[in-house]
């Protein structure tokens, strides 16, 4: 028999997060599977209604092969277009959980989870793309027991040519359960799902209701996540959920990882300064 309780857990989701090395990994998905298992039914019927010679046959077989090979390819490929917008952040002297994660949104501008830039004052974040470090300055700053963001500036031409034109799209639709997405942390692309609310202890409900599945696989504090189709901002990582289960008579509780909280796309948008324009 359990006595149960839930609790937010903030050390695990600081830690770096588990890069996979192998592109399977990734559970990359085609983005319209309908559209792909119909072209596939269309070139099988091909065969069941006309007789071809064997050579092009043979031909025919070879591209329904490669199709059904080319579309994990391709999902991986449309996930990899979104990590420029993947930065870390550091704090000074740097934090001893290792470096935080942010995403830029343009013109010189940098979000993350407020925890991970901490108290600015003291902190003095900076963030650092490709291993150079950009001073910043704090242009908005939350708290992890309030909105858990922090809004940080780079002079624009300081920064990689190659971030000058991008702009990130923050989404307007709010997520809901089932729907695919991908957490993006400099240098890795997962895949993950939107958890619906009542998978949740019921005391975590309602504060955090924007949830993914797959725990030790996606980014941690700070990363973003994507819509997989839309390729817009949903939301930033902010912490995890986890569930403390005690057996009568064991010495210790049982700890369960449920998921992991991101702080919302209409959040953010409320978030940014009024005058801003991206």
């Amino acid at each position: 028999m359990y006595h149960s309780s839930s609790r937010i857990s903030l050390s695990a989701i600081c830690s770096p997060p588990f890069r996979p090395k192998n592109s399977s990994s990734l559970r990359a998905r085609a983005e319209d599977p309908g559209k792909s298992q119909a072209l596939i039914w269309g070139v099988i019927s091909v065969f069941e209604r006309r007789a071809f010679k064997p050579m092009r046959a043979a031909l025919l077989w070879g591209a329904f092969i490669s199709l059904i090979l080319w579309q994990p390819a391709l999902a991986q490929d449309t996930d990899d277009t979104l990590l420029p917008y993947a930065v870390h952040i550091h704090q000074t002297p740097m934090q001893n959980w290792g470096p935080g994660a942010g995403i830029y949104l343009g013109k010189g501008l940098f979000i993350t989870a407020a925890h991970v830039a901490g108290r600015s004052w003291l902190t003095r974040p900076k963030v650092a793309i490709a291993g150079v470090e950009y001073p910043t300055r704090v242009v908005k700053e939350g708290s992890f027991e309030g909105t858990d963001l922090t809004l940080l500036s780079v002079e624009e031409d300081l920064l990689p040519a190659r971030l000058w034109l991008r702009r990130n799209v923050i989404c307007s639709a709010p997520p809901v359960p089932g729907q695919e997405v991908v957490t993006i942390v400099p240098g890795s692309a997962v895949r993950s799902h939107i958890l619906a609310p009542d998978r949740l202890p019921a005391d975590t409900r309602k504060r955090f209701n924007t949830v993914i599945a797959d725990v030790a696989r996606t980014g941690n504090s700070g990363s973003g996540v994507f819509d997989v189709k839309r390729k817009c901002l949903l939301g930033i990582m902010s912490r995890k959920i986890s569930q403390s289960q005690t057996r009568l008579g064991a010495a210790k509780p049982e700890t369960r990882d449920i998921a992991k909280y991101f702080v919302p796309a209409a959040e953010i948008a409320a978030f940014l300064p009024a005058d801003l324009r991206l």
